[in-house]
């Protein structure tokens, strides 16, 4: 009995233990690349639908939907294998998505339609198309499920929908095209981040009216290079991360003051950004640049570069134990 045992230990302990990882779209490449998040080295590339942008996983990580915009489709892959299972209807071009807290209905922006297409992705039907403005791309969806937002670039609004009713109940005002949008603090605030008016709107979610404005300034670097786009909330919402395109920084903005306190170099380009699980390290994709810059969250220092394919643009991460 006591052989069995040792035995039985032993063939446990002796299981691999897999890191977790980072996953990032390749636009260019019409591929993902999986990072080891341990040995920060790209351990897997797995072929996409035709321009890959938007990623996203299940809530329960047994699935990951990513954007095939020239595709015309959300292509759903099994994360273990990389093999793509089945596309959902996702209507035309579509470049972002958020899945609700159900687990159930992704929220798409189609670019090219003026439309959020809703998609059930049990039943792989459309259950929802939403006018918004023209060139929608940002979407964001409150932790209590009830309101989802679309940004829309040229009409430069983000739009407030029921996702009890899939209706708009109201329309926000932003500066030059909206890029990316995140509820924070619990859903207390919504956050827009404007790529070419060099902002970040925050509304007061209860009200929908904006209560603070956040503009950026890098010395020597021309205002129309500092591009806000993606950004992510660091442990406690303490923290804002805004990826800043071409001026190739990122900002470390304090999310109760409003105040910018840090730049961080990283590379050509930086888009979109994902952090590990204890939030201590943030890989930023690096358009211009094929790679991922890893940033040191305490220090506010990059730390290695990861070369990816070509034009990387959305994040995201994955446990695997």
């Amino acid at each position: 009995m006591r052989v069995s045992t040792l035995a039985l230990l032993a063939a446990i302990t002796a299981q691999p233990v897999l890191a977790d990882e980072i996953w990032v779209t390749n636009e260019k490449d019409d591929t993902v690349s999986v990072i080891d998040i341990d040995t920060m080295e790209v351990t897997h590339t797995y072929e996409t639908g035709e321009r890959p942008r938007g990623i996203t996983f299940s809530h329960d990580y047994k699935y990951v939907y990513i954007c095939a915009s020239d595709s015309d489709a959300v292509q759903v892959m099994d994360p273990a294998t990389g093999k793509i299972l089945h596309d959902l209807p996702s209507g035309e071009d579509p470049e972002q998505f958020v899945l609700h807290p159900d687990n159930k209905h992704l929220y798409i922006a189609n670019e090219d339609d003026a439309i959020t297409t809703v998609v059930d992705v049990e039943s792989r039907t459309v259950v929802a198309q939403i006018d918004v403005g023209i060139e929608p791309e940002g979407m964001a969806v409150s932790p209590d499920g009830k309101i989802a937002i679309t940004t829309s670039e040229t009409t430069n609004m983000a739009h407030w929908i029921n996702t009890e009713t899939q209706e708009l109940f109201a329309n926000t005002l932003v500066d030059s095209r909206p890029r990316h949008a995140e509820f924070v603090k619990d859903g207390a605030e919504m956050w827009v981040s404007s790529e070419i008016g060099g902002s970040i709107s925050v509304f007061d979610t209860a009200t929908q009216t904006e209560k603070a404005k956040i503009r950026f300034e890098l010395p020597n670097i021309h205002p129309d290079r500092i591009q806000p786009v993606g950004f992510e909330l660091g442990e406690g919402d303490k923290f804002a991360y805004v990826a800043l395109g071409p001026s190739n920084h990122i900002a470390v903005l304090n999310a109760e003051t409003y105040e910018v306190e840090d730049y961080i170099l990283v590379g050509r380009r930086v888009w979109h950004m994902a952090f590990n699980a204890d939030k201590s390290r943030l890989f930023t994709t690096n358009g211009i640049s094929g790679d991922v810059t890893v940033v040191d969250v305490a220090k506010r220092k990059a730390l290695k570069t990861i070369k990816v394919g070509r034009f990387p643009w959305g994040a995201a991460f994955r446990p695997t134990n």
